[in-house]
């Protein structure tokens, strides 16, 4: 301790007299993606695309004056569906390696999407690169798969590692969730804490000298990493993956439909107190991010600056020429691929279908529903090859379902099969699931549904009705519940006559029931509390199976009267049963149609605000009412709204008061709007 100490003493002493002697700031340029997630072609509208990425990069980096910079990605570099697809088709290399090695990055991390495929497909990955960058991970122990283990060996996969440029030295560590073996599928991968993980790499490039420290991670949210930022001691800037957020201020060019979660860069405060700048960017090769941060001498962060760049083709002012070489060697090729996908028509549907991520995550949708029946459908079809007697019911987990928009109505492509279900989850069969687990495994469905979490589940085969105020079910890290759920209050099996397997809450004793579901999930992905149950794989993945369910269970036509687009009840909210479903339009008095509210919780404006800010939301029909603000410890700091209000657009002001009338801290808040049928949370940030 005492050589520790005496390290620290004089490295402190040689930034004084550093900075006495007038040595000069030093300005680094951190370009920055998170999140690519394998969308290597740009968009309808020309935005995005690996081609144009690359060049806007280098474009970036040409004109960039400062005394040195470097490149990072915050994970999720590749992830299931048709380009990926492509890249398998095509061996290693990877069409997403090759990519990512004409990018050029400094350091690598790892996300969850990284695991998909199984820990065999990432070595794979790794195994692509002429000139492997550095893959940086402080809190995953890979010795447990030797694929892995020997990029530990080789010096290829890091706790931390310095990069040196401009004639100083800049650490960079990374960090992946500590969720990883619920949302993915890391087999031998141990995942340890993430906080103390990377405070020891932060002790130990302090102790080597090193006094410039960026951590990139991988932790799901932006959120997650102001939480972390609070229990730091010693980062210095922090760039975070695995949401998706836009960071941005004003005047940043942005790609049309993209809404500001806040400022970029949003500034955490580190256990020692220090201002910490905190970035990230919306995924999918739409956007370079470009963080300019000021050092002295001592290596104190003195300013920030910079924001978002999209990446645009040439038709716009702002745009580029995508990159020659990689159009040839990557794009063309995938779109060679996709094209061919979506040239094979499969069935035609009468409505559009609802794959929105926040949809699938929070409520029951059209597409939802064929994805749930799909696989009901075809376990039926296989049961008897594999000795199963009857299946019962079926659970999609929403986070499964991937292609984050309404497919307008009209043809069905294969393509578009391979985009609603893009991993390589098989279908499987779960039998003699009782009905105490299987009301474990809806509590397990809900317990997360404020949060937009994967987990939530649309049903086939049953419906059920839960209280979104009743208490969230907890399933610690080893799969134990150590908080038993009490939102479910209705299970029924849609047979003749309906079975009632849950009522107020209460389960009615009776027979087991056999399930559908992905692999991934009966094996424990999600937290679904199967305990290890037994499970039989039926041979097709579940892309495969929604295919033949639309061929086949279909005869190729997805009706509108099967498949509203509303919905038909299979999940009912507490406060909604029996009401004509709020999404739909409602006809006045006179006969008139108008378009439905929706309930809806604005981002805060100003935010980060100080002292006051306003917060506005708009709510689909009369009714109780409560907005809250809470700290990041889940404590009650102020209730600015509880009562009933009527349908409409509200607008509350909060003056940065508790309710005793203290001014609150600086720190990130969350405020949640609650109503019968719906709980929202947003986060902001108090500045002072």
């Amino acid at each position: 301790m005492y050589k520790l100490r005496s390290i620290l003493m004089a490295a402190v002493l040689l930034a004084v007299l550093g900075t006495a002697g007038g040595a000069a700031a030093f300005t680094l340029t951190v370009f920055h993606n998170n999140d690519g997630e394998s969308s290597l072609l740009p968009n309808a509208g020309g935005f995005g695309g690996a081609a144009a990425f690359v060049a806007k990069l280098d474009q970036l980096r040409a004109a960039t004056a400062t005394d040195g910079q470097i490149m990072v990605s915050s994970g999720d570099n590749f992830l299931a569906g048709p380009n990926f697809s492509a890249s398998l088709d095509n061996g290693v290399p990877y069409y997403d390696t090759m990519v990512m090695e004409r990018i050029g990055y400094d350091a690598v991390c790892l996300g969850n999407h990284d695991f998909d495929f199984n820990p065999d497909v990432l070595a794979s990955f790794m195994a692509g690169y002429s000139d492997r960058p550095k893959y940086v991970n402080c809190n995953l122990d890979f010795s447990g798969e030797p694929g892995l283990q020997a990029y530990v060996t080789s010096g290829d996969l890091v706790r931390s590692l310095v990069v040196t440029t401009g004639g100083e030295q800049v650490g960079i560590i990374g960090a992946t969730t500590e969720r990883l073996p619920y949302i993915s599928s890391p087999r031998g991968v141990v995942v340890g804490e993430v906080a103390p993980a990377v405070q020891a790499e932060i002790d130990a490039l302090t102790l080597a000298g090193v006094n410039k420290i960026i951590l990139i991670s991988h932790l799901q949210s932006i959120l997650e990493d102001l939480l972390l930022a609070s229990v730091l001691n010693g980062v210095d800037v922090m760039v975070g993956g695995g949401g998706s957020e836009v960071l941005a201020n004003a005047g940043d060019l942005l790609v049309p439909g993209d809404v500001v979660y806040g400022p970029y860069p949003l500034l955490a405060t580190g256990g020692d107190g220090a201002s910490i700048p905190v970035v990230t960017t919306q995924g999918n090769y739409l956007y370079v991010g470009r963080l300019e941060v000021t050092f002295d001498a001592a290596g104190n962060v003195t300013a920030t600056s910079g924001g978002p760049v999209r990446v645009a083709n040439a038709s716009y002012a702002d745009g580029v020429t995508p990159d020659a070489a990689l159009e040839a060697a990557v794009e063309a090729p995938v779109a060679s691929y996709s094209s061919a996908l979506d040239a094979q028509v499969i069935g035609f549907s009468e409505v559009p279908l609802d794959g929105v991520r926040n949809a699938v995550r929070t409520r029951e949708t059209n597409e939802g529903n064929l994805c749930a029946d799909a696989m009901l459908w075809q376990a039926r079809q296989l049961m008897g090859d594999f000795g199963v007697s009857r299946v019962d019911v079926a659970i999609q987990n929403g986070g499964g379902i991937r292609n984050n928009a309404v497919i307008p109505a009209g043809d069905i492509t294969l393509l578009d099969t391979f985009d609603i279900l893009p991993f390589a989850n098989f279908l499987c069969v779960v039998e003699d699931v009782s009905r105490e687990n299987l009301k474990e495994i809806l509590e397990n469905c809900v317990s997360r549904v404020a949060f937009g979490d994967g987990r939530f589940g649309q049903v086939a085969g049953m419906r059920f009705l839960y209280d979104p105020s009743g208490t969230a079910q907890v399933i610690d890290a080893a799969g134990n519940i150590t908080t038993p759920g009490a939102r479910i209050r209705e299970i029924v099996l849609m047979d003749a006559p309906q079975t009632v397997l849950c009522e107020f809450g209460a389960v009615v004793p009776g027979p087991a029931v056999n399930m559908a579901i992905v692999d991934f999930s009966a094996r424990g992905g999600d937290q679904y509390p199967f305990r290890g149950a037994p499970l039989k794989i039926m041979g097709v993945t579940y892309q495969q199976a929604l295919a033949n369910y639309i061929t086949q269970g279909l005869g190729g036509v997805i009706t509108a009267a099967a498949y509203p687009q509303a919905g038909e009840g299979r999940i009912l909210s507490a406060g909604t049963v029996g009401l004509e479903d709020p999404r739909q339009d409602e006809p006045t008095p006179d006969g008139d149609v108008t378009p439905a509210r929706t309930t809806v919780l604005e981002q805060n404006r100003p935010n980060p605000f100080n002292p006051t800010t306003a917060i506005a939301f708009s709510l689909d029909r009369d009714g109780p009412v409560r907005l809250d603000i809470f700290d990041l410890q889940g404590r009650l700091v102020r209730s600015l709204v509880d009562g009933t209000r009527a349908a409409g657009e509200h607008r509350v002001v909060w003056d940065g008061r508790d309710g005793a009338g203290i001014a609150a801290a600086s720190g990130t808040y969350v405020y949640r709007l609650e109503t019968t049928a719906r709980v929202f949370s947003r986060s902001m940030t108090l500045v002072k």
